[in-house]
């Protein structure tokens, strides 16, 4: 699954100010809200369900929130690069900066489900996250993804030719 195609230059935020991971999901239910039909207080309510049943947090100061849509053709993702990190109740204690949110339209949940593992490897490569730390716009954040995604295009040729 390919970056480029779950998000948009649109859906990328450099250097958002949060204070708490509550702000956070606000934010995020926000972005969404004005990009899709989706009730920006539902989209809130299904992020913090998802947080319920377990912390999203990957590691290493990233975050992978995801919640469901009620409707859509196909799943939307947005980004956000924080100027501080928060705490976000991360199982290995580190605070987060660098969040990649999922919002799966619900009659995709089931055939979008085993992308997400390879999303979450790749999204916590420190190679990556320290490019997309160290990004200073949205449109370095977009060439970062973008490269990223031409890279695993280029490997997947060549291991098929071999």
């Amino acid at each position: 699954m390919k970056f480029t195609h779950l998000l948009s230059p649109d859906n990328i935020r450099h250097g958002v100010m949060a204070s708490s991971k509550k702000r956070i999901l606000e934010i995020l239910s926000e972005i969404i809200g004005a990009e899709t039909e989706e009730d920006t207080q539902i989209c809130f309510e299904h992020l913090c369900e998802r947080e319920k049943v377990g912390c999203t947090a990957l590691g290493g100061g990233i975050a992978l929130p995801r919640a469901k849509l009620s409707q859509g053709e196909k799943p939307i993702a947005v980004f956000l690069q924080l100027t501080t990190p928060i705490d976000y109740k991360a199982p290995d204690n580190r605070e987060v900066d660098l969040l990649l949110a999922l919002f799966i339209p619900i009659g995709l949940c089931q055939q979008f489900a085993p992308c997400l593992p390879e999303i979450a490897k790749k999204l916590t490569n420190k190679t990556l996250a320290k490019q997309l730390r160290a990004a200073k716009s949205k449109e370095e954040i977009w060439d970062i993804f973008c490269k990223l995604d031409q890279h695993s295009e280029d490997e997947s040729v060549a291991v098929s030719a071999s």
